[in-house]
Order: C-alpha cells, then sequence, then structure tokens
C-alpha cells in the first residue's frame, strides 16, 4: 500500500516498511512521524479510518491513542510546580483534603507520577456506569483506601492517574485540567492532540479493530490471561474497573470524555510535535525537563506485571525488558497506549517519534510494528 505525505530521502527505507505493515489484510489505518528538533524528516500516513475500508485515512484523521496522552497530563503539572502552584513532595491532601481518606494522607505528586502512589486501581464494584462523571470518580476515588504505603512499590495507574492529576490541576488553576492542556500545550503549539474531541471533528475519528492471530510477548500474555481468569485481582481491577476497550473507539461519549491520563485522539504529528516542543523548551524549563526524565522508579511493576522504569508521568527504556525496548537507545522516554499507538523522545538526539494504528495488537507495552520503524529510523539518523 502507497502512504501518503512526506519524508527525506534519508528515510525512504522508514516509509517503505511502514507501507509493507499494510500487507497484512487485517491492518487497517495508521501514521507514523519523526522529527529531529523542529524538522519533520518524515510524516506519513496509509490505509483507512473505517472498519470496512471505504474511507481513505487523511493527514488529519484522529486515531484513539488511549494512555499515550499520560505525559501531557504530567507536563501540565509541572507547569504548574515551575508556576508555584503545586508542589512535588507536598501531599495531595493539602490541595484536596478528601483526598486523604484510607491512609493516604502521605501521597505526594511525585508519588502519583512515578507510579508509587498504592493507588494504582478501584476496588469493586463496578465503576464502568460512572466512568464518564467527574465529579462522582474524583469523589470514589478520594475515598478509596490505599493497596501499598506510597513509594514502597510500583503499580501503574491506569485510570487514577489522570483523576488524580487531573483534580490537582483542577483545584490549583480552576481550569478544567483538559482546557488548561489545551490552553497552555495543544492549541498554542499547533498540536492535534485532543483530549475530548468536540462534536464537528467526530466525523475525523478512525476506528479500532482487533488483530487476530497476535499473542504478543510473554509478559503481556499472562497479563491477558490474568485479567480474563481473575476478576478481583489488582491489575484486572486496575485495566477493568473502569476500563478502557478498542470497543470504546465507536462510542460518542468515549470520543468526547475528557480523562488526561486515558483517552486521547490525535494524528502522528501532533503526538511527535508535543515532545519536539518539550525538547525546545517552549514547556517547561530545561531544569523540570531533567527533573521529568530522570528515573525516579524502577522494578516490578505490581499491575503489568513486568518489569518497568518510570520519571515523572512518562515511561523509559527499561534493560530488563528487551520487548518493550523503544530500539532508539537507552535515554527515550514516552508513553504507549492500549492496543499499539507510541510516543517517545531522546533528549541528547533531540529525536521525536509517534506511531498511530487502529489495528489492535496484543503487545501490552512496544508493539513490534513501531520497534521495527523505530530501529529503521535510529539507523537512519
Amino acid at each position: 500500500m502507497e502512504a501518503k505525505g512526506i519524508w527525506a530521502k534519508e528515510f525512504e527505507s522508514v516509509k517503505c516498511a511502514f507501507e509493507s505493515i499494510f500487507n497484512d489484510p487485517q491492518e487497517r489505518g495508521g501514521g507514523l512521524c519523526v522529527k529531529i528538533g523542529d524538522e519533520t524528516v518524515i510524516d506519513v500516513w496509509a490505509g483507512s479510518s473505517d472498519l470496512e475500508g471505504n474511507k481513505p485515512w487523511l493527514e488529519d484523521t484522529l486515531v484513539n491513542t488511549f494512555c499515550v496522552v499520560k505525559p501531557f497530563a504530567a507536563v501540565a503539572a509541572l507547569m504548574l510546580v515551575e508556576q508555584g502552584k503545586l508542589e512535588l513532595d507536598i501531599p495531595v491532601a493539602l490541595y484536596w483534603p478528601e483526598f486523604a481518606q484510607g491512609g493516604k494522607g502521605q501521597i505526594t505528586l511525585r508519588h502519583v507520577m512515578s507510579h508509587t502512589s498504592g493507588i494504582p486501581a478501584l476496588r469493586l464494584p463496578d465503576h464502568n456506569p460512572a466512568m464518564y462523571d467527574w465529579e462522582h470518580m474524583v469523589n470514589v476515588l478520594a475515598a478509596e483506601p490505599l493497596w501499598w504505603k506510597p513509594g514502597t512499590e510500583l503499580g501503574y495507574g491506569t485510570t487514577t492517574y489522570g483523576w488524580i492529576i487531573g483534580e490537582l490541576i483542577r483545584r490549583t488553576d480552576g481550569r478544567n485540567p483538559c482546557t488548561f492542556i489545551r490552553d497552555e500545550i495543544t492549541h498554542p503549539h499547533g498540536l492535534e492532540v485532543h483530549l475530548g474531541v468536540e462534536e464537528h471533528n467526530y466525523c475525523r475519528i478512525a476506528h479500532f479493530d482487533a488483530a487476530k492471530g497476535r499473542i504478543g510477548d510473554p509478559y503481556s500474555k499472562q497479563l491477558r490471561d490474568l485479567v480474563v481468569t481473575h476478576s478481583e485481582d489488582i491489575s484486572t481491577l486496575a485495566f477493568t474497573n473502569p476500563g478502557m476497550s478498542p470497543k470504546r473507539s465507536s462510542d460518542p461519549r468515549w470520543w468526547a470524555f475528557q480523562q488526561p491520563g486515558a483517552c486521547s485522539h490525535s494524528t502522528a504529528g501532533g503526538l511527535a510535535g508535543f515532545y519536539s516542543t518539550l525538547l525546545a523548551g517552549r514547556l517547561i524549563s530545561r531544569e523540570m525537563l531533567n527533573e521529568f526524565t530522570k528515573e525516579h522508579s524502577n522494578g516490578m511493576d505490581r499491575i503489568w506485571k513486568r518489569p518497568m522504569r518510570y520519571g515523572l508521568g512518562c515511561m523509559m527504556e527499561q534493560k530488563a525488558d528487551p520487548d518493550a525496548s523503544h530500539c532508539m537507545g537507552p535515554n527515550t522516554f514516552g508513553h504507549i497506549g492500549l492496543g499499539g499507538p507510541i510516543a517517545f523522545a531522546d533528549a541528547e538526539r533531540e529525536i521525536s517519534f509517534s506511531f498511530v494504528t487502529t489495528t489492535s495488537g496484543a503487545h501490552t507495552m512496544i508493539d513490534p510494528r513501531a520497534q521495527q520503524l523505530a530501529a529503521l529510523a535510529y539507523a537512519a539518523i
């Protein structure tokens, strides 16, 4: 399948590898963007944005990128830290008194951003029916008891991360957190990243489909088996209560959902543009960027059930897990989304990389499609 877009001649092999993905008849559509500094060296797209294959993928097609948005929320919080409205090591409950319930009085923003808060999941009952009600969900979260003492273990806050950081932004800045991110990050820099798509843009949204026969790496298979068979395991609750699923990509409530840690609709160019903007110092200071990308936690994550390494709201290259490698060197940082989307960067080489797809794979961490493209792009650079 022939890709549309632009690419430097040095990236011809990357473009060809991207096109070859669509040799699999299960593939629907996707996009790829790589930037070096502010220069776009490749920005291509191909396939269809509907399930029937009738609607071509366009430059401005939006794809559900799920948790790829977590670093946006982190940077928004760090902007408020630099403004003196938030502090990393002051208890969340200082800004949000109700949050102290259930033994959570010592959780700090740093704990939440490094996924060591001890509140990575919500226990039953089922919260899916009320997940679109912000006030209800933050009240539930405020009342939820700790799973473990803050700072002692790793546990990825699949959805809790977005509600905690989002509520802190709302209480200290006054704006809805997704409005803050739009006003201060995406809109001023022309980034096609939407945290709650406006109705007139619904026609631009691509629809997900699950690929069959892709089993994923051993960690991913183990996690999927656990989620299916153990309904009250902490991992199952983290991913399903409430849950994210490619099936939600057809629901207008999900399109409009404003949850700054779990739901986003983006182009590959918009995501790569976020990282190039960040690396250029146009969002936070160099000192704060160093804090953001510094290792804050490293070990076996109780939610992912695999070794993970985190900065402040970003996933970092984990040498202990080659199946999760960015394939662009040891200092990369960024975030994955459910089913295959990813965006990350390397500050030393000023590389920004993003891959988006609507064909959901089976890897819970970095998808092999993105790994192959990243490795080729790295070689071209």
